[in-house]
C-alpha cells in the first residue's frame, strides 16, 4: 500500500500504531494486574494485541515506500531506523497478551467447580500465583518498552517531517483568533 486518497499511506497508518500500541499496553497491564479485568476482556486482549502487531509492519512498509519518495536526510534515516525496531516490541505485546489470557483462563479452570461448588485443590492453584506475578512483570516491562519506543519513533518522524516545514514566526497574512 503506497497511497490512500492521494496521501502517502504511512501518514494515515501511523495513527493506528500511535493509538493501538499504548492502548494495548494499557489493557495488557490492567489485565495482568487485575484478574477480574482479564476475565472480562477475555479473548479481546490477544485479539487487540494481534491487530496492533499487524499494524506495525503495514505502517513500516508504507514508511519504506515514503522514504523512497522523499529527500533523504539524516532525520528521515533516523526515523526509519527507529521504526524498524518497533516490531519486536509489538511482538512482545502480543506474546505477553496471549500469556496473560492463558494464565487467566487456567486460573479460572482451577477455581471453584461449577458442578460441585468445591474449590480445586490448593496444589492445582499454587502455580497460578507465580505465573501471575511473572505475567505482571513481563507485561509492565514490555508495555513500558513499547510505549517509549512508539514515542521515540513518533518524535523522530515528526522532526523529520516538520524540521523545515514551518516558520517559528507567524506569516503576515495569517489570520489570528
Amino acid at each position: 500500500m503506497s497511497l490512500v486518497n492521494g496521501l502517502p499511506a504511512h501518514v494515515l497508518l501511523v495513527h493506528f500504531v500511535v493509538v493501538l500500541v499504548p492502548l494495548t499496553a494499557l489493557a495488557l497491564v490492567a489485565c495482568a494486574i487485575w484478574p477480574v479485568v482479564a476475565r472480562r476482556m477475555g479473548i479481546v486482549l490477544p485479539l487487540l494485541a494481534l491487530v496492533t502487531l499487524a499494524s506495525v509492519p503495514l505502517t513500516t512498509q508504507a514508511g519504506e515506500w515514503l522514504e523512497r519518495h522523499v529527500g533523504s536526510d539524516a532525520l528521515v534515516r533516523r526515523h526509519a531506523s527507529l521504526g524498524d525496531g518497533l516490531l519486536p516490541w509489538a511482538g512482545g505485546l502480543f506474546l505477553v497478551a496471549v500469556g496473560v489470557w492463558w494464565v487467566t483462563r487456567r486460573a479460572a479452570d482451577t477455581g471453584p467447580d461449577a458442578t460441585t461448588g468445591s474449590d480445586a485443590p490448593a496444589a492445582t492453584r499454587a502455580p497460578a500465583v507465580p505465573m501471575r506475578i511473572a505475567a505482571t512483570v513481563l507485561a509492565l516491562a514490555v508495555s513500558v518498552g513499547a510505549v517509549v519506543d512508539v514515542y521515540r519513533v513518533g518524535d523522530s518522524g515528526a522532526k523529520a517531517a516538520w524540521h523545515d516545514g514551518f516558520s517559528k514566526t507567524a506569516s503576515s497574512g495569517a489570520d489570528h483568533d
